[in-house]
């Protein structure tokens, strides 16, 4: 159940990071995949840096949209098209 729960937050907070960071579209499994993968980074940054979005779904999806925005500005940069 925990792993159904974490797929759907990776894919809120992807599908969030990607309409506010307009770049190449990822489709609905990148999108997963950029979410679950920014929620890592968020989580990592956020903890470096010492700042915390709360402890509720609110703040898990900023958390995961942030780090989402995050990898697409580094995707966009590597894979620019022109």
């Amino acid at each position: 159940m925990e792993i159904l729960i974490a797929i759907l937050i990776g894919a809120a907070a992807g599908w969030l990071g990607s309409m506010i960071y307009k770049g190449s579209g990822l489709g609905f499994i990148g999108n997963l995949v950029v979410g679950i993968l920014g929620s890592i980074v968020g989580y990592w940054l956020f903890g470096k840096l010492g700042i915390s979005l709360g402890t509720g779904w609110i703040g898990v999806i900023l958390t995961g949209a942030i780090g989402a925005i995050i990898i697409l500005f580094l995707f966009n940069l590597i894979f620019k098209k022109k």
